[in-house]
């Protein structure tokens, strides 16, 4: 039988693991067998430079955090090498860093998750990565405002400067 502080520990863990999913709007799952040393450090250096955590779980904490909750259906995702990628800030970040790096990479397969606190399939996780990051979309809501002013200054400009020609 394990010891008291074995399964306390791994209580302990439970809890931890839980507490991600609950807080996470974005928890995308990945096997990443085969991946070596360094390319493990660079995915986890994007996943962190796009403000996603990036966490090796043991399977059966993995199904017992996801079911504590309320993921019941990640539970079967849980098998083989697996991680998971957390994100309580940009939604899209995690899927958007997985999905450029499975692409790039035959070592890493994205599993399932959930996004914005739904399961999601592989299609809407795909889909997901397709969107505009937080930035790209504050961006082009900046362009976006912005044209009209362009194009009122430069017809006033184009106003004033045939006036100035009229005048003289």
């Amino acid at each position: 039988m394990p010891k008291k502080e074995v399964i306390d520990a791994k209580a302990k863990r439970v809890e931890a693991v839980t507490e991600q999913f609950n807080n996470a709007t974005t928890a995308i799952v990945v096997n990443y067998r085969g991946l070596n040393v360094a390319e493990v450090t660079d995915l986890r250096k994007q996943l962190r430079d796009a403000g996603v955590s990036f966490s090796v779980i043991k399977n059966n904490i993995a199904v017992r955090a996801s079911k504590e909750a309320g993921y019941d259906e990640l539970g079967d995702l849980f098998k083989g090498p697996t991680a998971v990628a957390f994100s309580d800030e940009d939604p899209i970040a995690p899927a958007k860093v997985l999905k450029h790096f499975a692409d790039n990479t035959d070592a890493v397969e994205i599993k399932g998750g959930i996004l914005e606190n739904k399961i999601a399939t592989l299609q809407e996780i795909d889909e997901f990565a397709s969107l505009p990051s937080r930035d790209e979309s504050i961006s082009i809501l900046a362009s976006m405002l912005q044209s009209p002013v362009r194009k009122f200054a430069i017809a006033v400009k184009a106003v004033a400067e045939k006036g100035d020609g009229d005048a003289a």
